[in-house]
């Protein structure tokens, strides 16, 4: 699966899913998208997942009409160590996510 981290995410969050192939915002060219055009751009970038801290994302964006889900991890903060406890639930969400849709993962 080709996942996509939104810049608020630490670059090495990226070695936690090593069976998929998983990008920076950065990485991809996304460096400084609002959340609209970045989803779009992702989505053209055949990104299947866009992973974030973000809460508001499901109220300013709809996922409904999209190729891609949303996944907003919601730790105490967005470093590394709050996030990798994370992992096994946003593993069990990748087997069973159908695209067009947002998860809140906690």
């Amino acid at each position: 699966m080709k996942i996509l981290l939104d810049e608020c995410l630490p670059i090495d969050f990226r070695h936690s899913f090593p069976d998929h192939e998983v990008h920076s915002a950065e990485w991809a060219g996304f460096k400084g998208m609002k959340n609209g055009k970045l989803l779009r751009a992702a989505e053209d970038g055949g990104y299947e997942v866009f992973l974030t801290t973000d809460q508001g994302i499901p109220h300013q964006q709809s996922a409904t009409d999209r190729r891609i889900s949303v996944l907003v991890l919601c730790a105490a903060t967005n470093k590394i160590g709050d996030l990798v406890p994370l992992v096994p639930s946003v593993q069990a969400e990748l087997a069973k996510l159908p695209l067009g849709c947002v998860v809140f993962v906690r």
